[in-house]
């Protein structure tokens, strides 16, 4: 017997919940966007008016304008954002207690053991859209299907307010048409790839041999075969229950332009700082460091290395870090944004080889990890500014984020 999933997406999230507080935004075109004197001046959200003059979320305000000269502009109310998640997963809970959320207005949920009590998969769909536009004045749309990946391919297929059905006798006819960068977790890099090699649609994905897939993209290549042949098995995650992290990262986009060696190295502590407790807190130790440049020129190089042994230690990962950084970035040119992040984890808890250049009694790295503890002990018990780094303390936060 199949499993009956929905994938349930509310339309034009932010912009939707703007819209409860001030009803008379639903008349013109809008956008929720950041600050542009914070220099996060993006779109955000979008309502249906502004999506129909072209305006598109991740694009720069200056460009929305452009499209449409009478767009408002709404800074993001993100308290009201939670508030309206956890009202609305709370309703998605009353038919299920398997339900898993993708993002803060995307959740999946596994009815299959519901149909005694609330109908077919459509039927549950069609009344949770009901009751989330009665209840809440916002208005989702659905899938239905026997896996999660086809479940959110038909919440993607028909917007807004809608419900489409993905099924093992209709997935061809509905989702093969479709671009190849439709396909969930095909970015924009995977989709070029695939295109260079004359897969432009998920059909054409489908129908595509695993070593061909595995030639471009890696392992990821059969993993996307799979998805789209309708072969996902993986299950909806019960209520509370969290997968353990697959990466750590934090960024930041600088009030002014990083220039140079020192506040580079300013840049990384931040984010290393930041990026090892969050390492500590989930008990795992990192084989790979990744950094992300963007210049002001909007342009991103990426740049990652592979450790001899996973660390939990802030110094190790801002040294890495640094180490990338002043290997592939000419210190004359600015930096906008930083970014850093760790991946490939291993369990903290594991035994680790000692090294033969160690005096006996405590390693290096185990006094490293025991200062660590004690900076980390500190933090907690007195606040994140309590005690920080020399190099933090040189220079005010303020003055570079």
């Amino acid at each position: 017997m199949d499993r009956v999933i929905l994938h349930c997406d509310c339309n034009s999230y932010f912009a939707s919940v703007e819209c409860i507080d001030h009803p008379e935004l639903r008349r013109v075109p809008m956008a929720v966007c950041g600050d542009p004197e914070s220099r996060h001046g993006i779109i955000l959200a979008k309502n249906e008016l502004a999506k129909k003059c072209g305006v598109q979320t991740a694009e720069t305000i200056w460009q929305a304008k452009r499209k449409c000269p009478n767009l408002v502009l709404v800074p993001p109310s993100r308290g009201k954002y939670g508030y309206y998640c956890e009202k609305i997963n709370a309703l998605y809970a009353e038919y299920t207690d398997q339900v898993e959320r993708f993002s803060i207005d995307e959740s999946w949920l596994d009815v299959t053991g519901s149909a005694a009590l609330f109908g077919d998969g459509r039927t549950i769909a069609d009344e949770l859209r009901r009751r989330v536009r009665e209840e809440f004045e916002l208005t989702i749309s659905a899938g239905v299907s026997f896996n999660k990946v086809f479940a959110k391919l038909g919440s993607d297929y028909k917007k807004p307010d809608a419900t489409t059905c993905v099924t093992r006798e209709n997935y061809k006819e509905l989702l093969f048409p479709l671009p190849v960068r439709d396909m969930l977790f095909v970015g924009p890099t995977a989709a070029q790839a695939l295109n260079r090699a004359m897969i432009f649609t998920i059909g054409d994905l489908a129908n595509a041999s695993v070593e061909r897939l595995t030639g471009i993209l890696g392992r990821g290549g059969e993993t996307l075969h799979a998805y789209a042949n309708g072969l996902d098995t993986s299950p909806v995650r019960h209520i509370g229950e969290t997968d353990p992290a697959r990466s750590i990262s934090n960024s930041i986009t600088f009030r002014r332009d990083l220039l140079g060696e020192e506040d580079i190295k300013t840049g990384l502590m931040m984010l290393a700082e930041s990026v090892g407790a969050r390492v500590r807190h989930e008990h795992v130790k990192a084989r790979t460091v990744q950094v992300q440049i963007k210049d002001t020129n909007l342009r991103v190089i990426s740049r990652q290395t592979t450790l001899h042994e996973a660390t939990d230690l802030t110094r190790d990962i801002y040294r890495t870090a640094l180490a990338l950084v002043l290997k592939s970035w000419r210190m004359d040119q600015p930096i906008r944004l930083l970014s850093l992040g760790v991946v490939n984890f291993e369990d903290g808890e594991a035994p680790v080889q000692l090294s033969l250049f160690d005096a006996p009694g405590e390693s290096r790295k185990e006094r490293g990890e025991k200062l660590q503890s004690a900076i980390d002990d500190i933090r907690q018990r007195f606040g994140r500014n309590s005690i920080a780094s020399a190099r933090l303390l040189d220079k005010e936060e303020d003055d570079i984020t």
